[in-house]
């Protein structure tokens, strides 16, 4: 049994098509509160998200989404 997806997103697999499910989790950029550095990070990071210039703690994994201690600046798709 063959399955391919096509240019509308679909799945088609043994003469039916199923819709395939978007990811919801995006990146996001947040500004450091201490240093003002800007950087791009996952929004369910797994690990703690330290600052690459000072070394502040940026954002804490929760299971979930992140828990994110500096400002969101912009949600990247």
């Amino acid at each position: 049994m063959e399955s391919y997806i096509n240019s509308r997103n679909l799945l088609t697999r043994g003469g039916y098509m199923a819709k395939i499910k978007e990811s919801t989790s995006k990146f996001i950029k947040i500004r450091c509160p201490k240093c003002k550095n800007e950087q791009i990070t996952f929004g369910k990071t797994s690990t703690k998200v330290d600052c690459l210039v000072c070394g502040k703690t940026l954002a804490e994994p929760t299971g979930g989404k992140s828990r994110v201690k500096a400002r969101i600046l912009e949600v990247l798709e």
